[in-house]
C-alpha cells in the first residue's frame, strides 16, 4: 500500500515541478507571435467607418510585408510619420492603400471617382448616411506615388487625416503626404470584436481592374 501511493505521488509532483516551465513557455510564445506574427488593434476613431468603427477590434497580420509589399486596397497599420501626429514618438494609424510605389492618382473622373493609372476606381465602402456618400476626395489633385511610399486614405474620407489631408497641407508636397513601406506594421485582415461586425477584411475587387503604371 504505501508503495502504490508513492508510486501515484510521482505524478502530482512531476506535474507541479513542471507547471511554471510550462507557463513560461506558453507566455515565450504568446510574447513572439504578438512581437513577429499577429497583433490585436482596436479602432479609436471615426476615420475608416463604416468599414471599421470605432471600438472594433481587429487582427494585424505582422509578417506578410516580410516577404512582399502591400498591395492596393489592402488596410494597413502604420506607424504615422511624426509630421502627421506631431508626436516623436509615433502612433498607429489604420487606413486603406489606395496607390504604391510608381501609381498616378487622380481626383477625379466625370462620375467623381479616384483614378488609378488611368482606370477609374468604384469605392463601395466610402462612408455612407443616411444615403448620402462622402465624395472620393474633397478637391481635385494629380499625383504619382513616389517608390517606395504609398499614398493612404480613409474609407471615411470626410472624417480621415490621410495622404489626402497632408498634401493640402504640406502644399502638395507628395514625400509628405505619403508613408514610406517600411513604417507598415502589417495588415489588418479580419475585425474579430464585437462578434457581430466580425468579417474579413478582404480586397474590393474593383482593385483587380487597376493596371500597373507604365515605365
Amino acid at each position: 500500500m504505501i508503495d502504490e501511493q508513492t508510486d501515484q505521488s510521482k505524478p502530482r509532483s512531476s506535474f507541479w515541478r513542471e507547471l511554471p516551465i510550462l507557463l513560461g513557455v506558453a507566455i515565450l510564445v504568446a510574447v513572439l507571435v504578438r512581437t513577429f506574427v499577429l497583433q490585436t488593434f482596436y479602432i479609436p476613431s471615426p476615420s475608416m467607418e463604416h468599414t471599421l468603427d470605432i471600438y472594433d477590434r481587429v487582427l494585424v497580420n505582422k509578417l506578410v510585408y516580410d516577404f512582399r509589399s502591400p498591395h492596393r486596397g489592402e488596410i494597413v497599420v502604420f506607424k504615422a510619420p511624426t509630421q502627421w501626429t506631431g508626436n516623436p514618438k509615433g502612433e498607429d494609424f489604420i487606413k486603406r492603400v489606395i496607390g504604391v510605389g510608381g501609381d498616378r492618382v487622380v481626383c477625379c473622373d466625370p462620375e467623381d471617382r479616384l483614378m488609378i493609372n488611368g482606370q477609374s476606381l468604384a469605392e463601395p465602402y466610402i462612408f455612407t448616411e443616411n444615403g448620402v456618400q462622402d465624395p472620393a476626395a474633397d478637391e481635385e489633385f494629380d499625383i504619382t506615388v513616389p517608390a517606395g511610399r504609398l499614398w493612404v486614405m480613409g474609407d471615411h474620407r470626410s472624417a480621415s487625416g490621410d495622404s489626402l489631408e497632408h498634401y493640402q497641407q504640406s502644399r502638395q508636397n507628395i514625400e509628405l503626404a505619403t508613408i514610406p513601406e517600411d513604417s507598415v506594421v502589417g495588415r489588418a485582415f479580419t475585425v474579430f470584436w464585437p462578434v457581430g461586425r466580425a468579417t474579413w477584411l478582404t480586397v474590393p475587387k474593383p482593385y483587380d481592374a487597376i493596371p500597373n503604371p507604365q515605365g
